[in-house]
């Protein structure tokens, strides 16, 4: 540890329940201080037809089980032909019914602290892979604060890492790439001087939008151990920096070429430039990544003029159109009259999808898939049925929205083929969109506190509302291209359920049960929003709580589900926490779970984002099976000010990658004056940190 890293007091300056309001202002444009976007009266569903659940046929796809990092001959070979065919081969489908046997969780759990450092349990040690302003590109200039364009910030590490993907070279063992989201900016901890958005010049606007998007970086094992490190000689292939400043995006599905997609620049409504607050994101089978476009309504400034029906769309989705410049406003409009919506009132609609990439081809264009529907994508998450279906789930993660799912109209093409790669790639084109509405056993039971009900559980079952499916509506009154995209508004006229910001949904690999991260909602029950149900079961929820869905007839692709409330997150010694029924005594607190990831043996790990407890965030994990279900432990914990983001962990287990975001994010905070000095002992900056046992064997066992 630095000698200059320092104890630093927890700042109490939270504004919208347990969030720095500096991080609100920069994050999501005050979200809190807007009307919430649902203003619908959704009905509630009642119990539904019980379906029996089972775990057979899941086919065990996607990051944990094409991604087995440090073993030679585990990914293929490259395919014949460019270096965009140099990608993983294909998983081969686990036994139905098999998964990993869990193993203990034996670290010693890391205790709540207020350190400005990245503290992980005895044994274990960690370092720092890339930071802000690190060089990406081979011809990138160092970060020099004081002289950032868009130009030198195109070819460097962006700011406000979130999502993290890890993928092995074929044939390198010891080599991989490491995939980043970069959120968002913080102007205040980013330009020296800093004093309002105004006073910025054209060039820091521009590298502020170039800080935007993701990074492809190639990363090296470190020897035989579980630390990895940047690749900084030789060709360096595949780096690549995708941006909101002039990266062009292709539209594919349904509502690709759409009028709602049209724009002067852009008549035929199928090329976009640039991508916005890319939070979290997944993997595919076929060896690309997803990133969801989240919190896009804070770029966009007018539409003064819009029609009544814009208005009420762009409201739906949290665009002010009555104030020209609304709180949190990052008045880019200055420097690109794409974000001015009154000269281009169809811009915005072109952000809020979810994009896959394809870092084994570093010249080729990213694509935004409409047929998954345009809302605030938390991220995408991928499961392939035993029927070769590919599932992926979504969370739209703001107060009162919705749970989704998408099932593709083609099936998954095994192997490493050529072909079959190509097949794959086209996967997300086309496909059935739901909403899931959720049934109550114990509806009358809930009284806001968190009590449990009577049966001890908080459970219920549920339904999978269809909304487009092959390039049809099945929303009365909307065509296709309106419902995907406007999918809020197609999903609140089917009566969907209102969560409590659902953020990252995960399937599990090894049992094809998926896990719902809802952050917290502190408005909910407040008079004339909704009030506590059995999946949202308290009022002014500040903790959150983790969902558990298990489809019916152990298929993915079901149309039914049940689910239960495995942890009511918070203090255990408060009455209104649960976690699975173990021992509360014994487990860690928890407050506003964000991210969940799986490791090999399928325990399940959470990040937390806005930790309302008084204490940094962390990574904790958990068994979800068994008689440990429930004993929840903290891993780490991030330092003073940042959230955790991720988790990645390799699937040999040996590694687990974290995003340290927005360290130091502080109200009063600048660069200049900083609240927080990590990683390097000067000011805060957004990193990738990578953890590892120090006897090399499996990470938390």
């Amino acid at each position: 540890m630095s000698d200059r890293r320092r104890l630093l007091p927890l700042l109490n300056t939270t504004r919208h329940g347990s969030r720095d309001s500096m991080t609100c202002l920069y994050r999501c444009g005050n979200a809190c201080d807007h009307p919430v976007p649902n203003q619908s009266d959704n009905p509630y569903l009642g119990d539904l037809v019980s379906a029996e659940m089972s775990r057979r046929g899941v086919v065990r796809a996607g990051a944990l089980g094409a991604l087995v990092l440090g073993f030679s001959g585990t990914a293929a070979g490259a395919l014949a032909g460019s270096p965009a065919a140099a990608a993983p081969a294909a998983p081969a489908a686990a036994a139905p019914g098999r998964g990993p046997k869990a193993g203990p969780l034996t670290f010693s759990a890391v205790p709540p602290n207020t350190l400005d450092t990245v503290v992980v349990p005895n044994g274990y040690d960690h370092a720092v892979l890339i930071e802000w302003g690190d060089p990406v590109l081979p011809d990138a200039p160092a970060l020099n604060i004081h002289r950032q364009t868009g130009a030198t910030q195109s070819k460097q590490f962006g700011y406000n890492n979130d999502y993290v993907g890890v993928l092995p070279l074929p044939g390198r063992g010891d080599r991989a790439l490491l995939v980043v989201n970069h959120e968002y900016t913080n102007e205040d901890l980013m330009f020296p001087g800093f004093t309002s958005q105004d006073a910025l010049s054209v060039e820091q606007v521009k590298a502020a939008m170039a800080a935007h998007g993701m990074s492809v970086v190639e990363i090296e094992r470190v020897g035989r151990t579980g630390q990895w490190r940047l690749v900084r000689s030789g060709r360096r292939q595949y780096n690549r920096r995708i941006t909101a400043l002039a990266t062009r995006f292709q539209l594919t599905g349904p509502a690709a070429g759409s009028p709602f997609l049209r724009t002067a620049a852009d008549p035929k409504g199928r090329t976009v430039i640039g991508t916005l607050n890319n939070c979290a994101g997944g993997m595919t089978p076929w060896g690309t990544v997803l990133s969801g476009e989240e919190n896009f309504n804070q770029y966009f400034v007018g539409g003064d003029g819009a029609s009544d029906a814009d208005k009420a769309r762009f409201a739906r989705y949290g665009i002010n159109t009555t104030a020209r410049y609304p709180s949190g406003s990052r008045k880019w409009d200055r420097v690109d009259e794409r974000f001015d919506l009154t000269k281009n009132p169809n811009e915005a609609n072109r952000h809020g999808w979810i994009v896959e990439l394809d870092p084994f081809d570093p010249e080729g264009r990213p694509r935004k898939h409409t047929a998954l529907g345009r809302f605030k994508h938390e991220g995408a998450n991928v499961i392939v049925t035993r029927h070769r279906d590919v599932v992926v789930y979504m969370g739209d993660d703001e107060r009162f929205d919705y749970l989704y799912k998408f099932v593709s109209d083609k099936k998954f093409m095994p192997g490493n083929s050529w072909v079959a790669r190509q097949h794959n790639l086209s996967l997300l084109e086309s496909g059935t969109l739901y909403v899931a509405k959720l049934g109550f056993t114990s509806a009358g039971e809930i009284d806001g506190s968190g009590k449990l009900p009577s049966d001890g559980a908080f459970n219920g079952t549920g339904e999978w509302i269809k909304l487009a499916a092959g390039g049809r509506s099945y929303v009365e009154g909307m065509p296709v291209d309106e419902v995907l995209t406007f999918t809020r508004l197609a999903a609140d006229k089917v009566g969907a359920t209102k969560m409590d910001r659902p953020e990252d949904v995960e399937p599990s690999l090894a049992t094809g049960k998926v896990y719902v991260a809802l952050t917290n909602n502190t408005d909910r029950g407040k008079p004339g929003k909704a009030p506590a149900d059995e999946a949202n079961p308290r009022n002014e929820n500040k903790h959150g709580q983790v969902l558990e869905l298990v489809e019916a007839g152990g298929d993915n692709a079901a149309k039914t589900f049940t689910w239960s409330l495995p942890i009511v997150c918070g203090d255990p010694a408060d009455e209104s926490t649960y976690f699975a029924g173990f021992d509360k005594s014994k487990v860690s607190p928890i407050s506003c779970p964000d991210n969940v990831a799986f490791d090999g043996a399928g325990n399940l790990w959470i990040s937390t984002d806005g930790n309302a407890l008084g204490s940094n965030d962390g990574l904790f994990a958990t068994h979800i099976e068994g008689p440990e279900r429930g004993h929840l432990k903290q891993f780490l914990t991030v330092p003073i000010g940042a959230e955790t983001c991720g988790p990645f962990i390799t699937a040999d287990d040996r590694s687990v990658f974290v995003a340290v975001q927005h360290p130091g994010e502080i109200s009063g905070a600048s660069i200049d004056n900083p609240k927080s000095t990590w990683p390097n002992g000067d000011y805060a900056k957004p990193a990738v940190v990578v953890t590892w046992r120090l006897d090399g064997s499996a990470i938390g066992r």
